[in-house]
């Protein structure tokens, strides 16, 4: 079962989100806080949503998603910022089950695109994306300012 994350739902999500730097390999990054999810998701400025995927009313996956907007298309976009399914829950249809979630509310709130980014290495990632017609975006390189290069540019203001 998909279905929308609620309040009640944090210590999962960031269960997950944990789950998914340790895939990752990037743990060492990770300053998530619980308090700062439940007031970005649920507060009242929301930045982003989750959708869960469930079995046996065990939470075994999830997507954070957020709206982007493009001018070219003159349409607002879905950004899917992280997909993760437990490991152990794989090979049952719960990511293909979220995408399409996605997919279906980008069509519902007449969105232009869906898309997001997968590291390099991730070869299952790109070939599970690749199965159902996602195309890479081999001309774009994404940028990033984080930190203290982020205030630097911030007082450049």
């Amino acid at each position: 079962m998909i279905r929308s994350a609620t309040p009640a739902d944090i210590p999962s999500i960031a269960r997950l989100i944990r789950a998914l730097a340790e895939y990752e390999k990037l743990s060492h990054e990770v300053v998530l806080r619980e308090e700062d999810l439940r007031q970005h998701l649920f507060g009242e400025r929301r930045y982003a949503e989750v959708v869960l995927a469930e079995d046996g009313g065990q939470v075994v996956g999830f997507a954070l998603f957020f709206h982007n907007y493009s001018t070219f298309l003159s349409k607002p976009g879905i950004y899917l910022e992280d997909l993760f399914v437990l490991p152990e829950q794989r090979g049952h249809g719960y990511g293909k089950r979220l995408l399409s979630h996605l997919a279906k509310l980008a069509v519902e709130r007449g969105c232009g695109r869906f898309e997001w980014s997968v590291l390099d290495w991730n070869t299952p990632s790109i070939e599970f994306y690749k199965s159902f017609g996602a195309v890479p975006m081999n001309d774009w390189t994404v940028f990033r300012v984080t930190g203290e290069a982020l205030e630097r540019l911030a007082r450049a203001a």
